[in-house]
Order: C-alpha cells, then structure tokens, then sequence
C-alpha cells in the first residue's frame, strides 16, 4: 500500500518529532491533540528544530517550508478519518490508548493502517479492542524522534504480512532503520534498557553509590554517552516506572519489580527533566544532584 497522508494522535513530545519526521519526508501530516495550545506549541518547536536542522546543513530552507506546508493540525479526532496511516503517540496508559482507537473506527475507511507509538504496552491487547487487527501494528519511535535513527516495529499476532511491508517501506523512505520485534513486554529496546535504569535507581536505594557516582560509573566505564539516572530524568521516571511495571505484570519474574525509590520519585510528582526535578534538580543553571 502506497502510504501518502498520515494522522499523529498527540502533540507532545514524541508526537511532533513523528510530524517533524513525516513532514519533511514528503508525507501530508495531520496532528491530532485535545488542545489548541499543545497544537501551536508542536508547530512552533518543529519550526525550530527543522531551522536548527537547516543551520547545520542537515536540511535546505526550501524543504522546511515545504515540511511546514505539509503540516496541518485539529483538535477533532475524527478528522483523521481518511489518512492512510494513524499513528497513536498519546500518554502511556493502555485505557486512553483503547479509548482513541474506539473513537477513530466509526470514521476509518477500510485501508486505514493503525499503529501505537507504546513502548510497552500489548500490541495484540490494542489491536483485539479495534476492527482491523490485521491491519494494526507496533510503531515504536525513539526519543527525540528527529536525531534516533531506530524505529521498533512490533507485530501483533494477527498483523499481516502487507501491512508490515507496508510500514518497513515507510521506515525507509523516514531514513530511519527498523527493528523487528516480538509482541512481548517492553519488546527489545525497553526489555533491556529499562531494568538497567531500575538497577542504577536500587544502586543508589541502597548505598552503594551517589547519582553523580553511579552515573560518572556507567560514561566513564562502559562509554555510554549519559548515565542510567541521568537517562532516566530525560524519559521521565514516570515512564520507566510504567514500563518497569508491564514488565513485571506481564513476565512475573521478581528480577523486574521497579525500585521503591523510583516509585517514591514519582510520587512526589519528581518526575525528571518535564518536571525540573528528578535524580538531579533542573533549576538552576547546572544540574545538581538530589541524592
């Protein structure tokens, strides 16, 4: 299926890198949020982050307006009626997922492709509650969407063979490289990236080193470019939390059960980078650690 128009649902984050993405690579974008404000927020942070591509030479003037062109938005969600291609990149609780593809079938032509940008949750659970299961699939994109060059695409077990061809040409033509994943918690990047953050989070839980320790440990001694805690304040410890807790639903094996200290973060709402505190407090000019 030749994919040309496709609606985001979600203007956040994750949502306006994949309009970012799609725009510039020819595709007619149409972003979907509850709010007008979040809406004129995505289109002015894409504006900027495509100049900033076009200052680097990554991209020409030409091309960003053109992008820019291609990019309308709405806050009616049947509006995303007659895109080719919906991808649902909404919070990550698995009711208000349902509940969207609920509200989009009444105004879907039979082509329509589903997916959910989850980086967790079922994707043969999300398809099961539509009328096209074969027809829905996994499109995990990587934060921030315009700089990682991975995309996850995760098969539901009545995804069919077209429409993962489908999303595989689609990956290509984005200039991005797909990962094929089983239907299972966490699929691959999550399944091992997030229990290492969990283990860094029992580290520092039980003493046995600081945040700056732990997290100077892991760039210094094993060259990764950020440290698990100071990774996990850029996800969102609200996030790793959910994922920690799929993981640990649905596998039942102790080895997932997320740290109390993490689970105590995001109680007092200490939720990382978004909320300016986390395993480091963002307000002042340097981050400073908070343990």
């Amino acid at each position: 299926m030749d994919i040309k128009t496709v609606g985001v649902v979600g203007a956040g984050q994750m949502g306006n890198g994949i309009a970012h993405i799609f725009a510039l690579a020819g595709y007619d974008v149409l972003l979907n949020d509850i709010s007008e404000e979040a809406l004129t927020k995505a289109v002015a942070l894409i504006d900027r982050n495509i100049e900033r591509q076009v200052s680097r030479g990554k991209t020409t003037a030409e091309d960003k307006a053109a992008a820019m062109a291609r990019i309308r938005t709405t806050t009616r969600l049947a509006d995303l009626g007659p895109s080719d291609l919906i991808i649902e990149a909404a919070t990550e609780r698995e009711t208000v997922k349902q509940a969207i593809f609920e509200d989009l079938l009444p105004h879907i032509g039979p082509h329509t492709i589903l997916t959910s940008n989850t980086s967790s949750i079922s994707i043969t659970r999300l398809a099961s509650r539509t009328d096209r299961p074969e027809r829905f699939m996994g499109f995990h994109f990587m934060n921030p969407v315009p700089v990682m060059q991975l995309v996850e695409l995760i098969r539901g077990i009545a995804t069919d063979e077209p429409t993962y061809k489908t999303l595989l040409g689609v990956v290509e033509k984005l200039g991005k490289t797909a990962a094929s994943a089983e239907d299972f918690p966490a699929f691959i990047v999550n399944r091992i990236l997030m229990p290492m953050i969990n283990e860094a989070v029992y580290t520092l839980y039980e003493g046995v080193g600081s945040v700056k320790s732990i997290d100077e440990s892991l760039k210094l001694g094993a060259n990764h470019p950020m440290g698990p805690l100071e990774l996990a304040d850029f996800i969102g410890l609200d996030t790793c939390l959910a994922i920690m807790n799929v993981l640990h639903d649905g596998l039942a094996d102790t080895k997932y059960r997320p740290c109390p200290l993490l689970t105590k973060y995001v109680e007092a709402g200490w939720l990382g980078r978004k909320t300016n505190r986390g395993f480091y407090d963002y307000r002042g000019d340097v981050p400073v650690p908070t343990r």
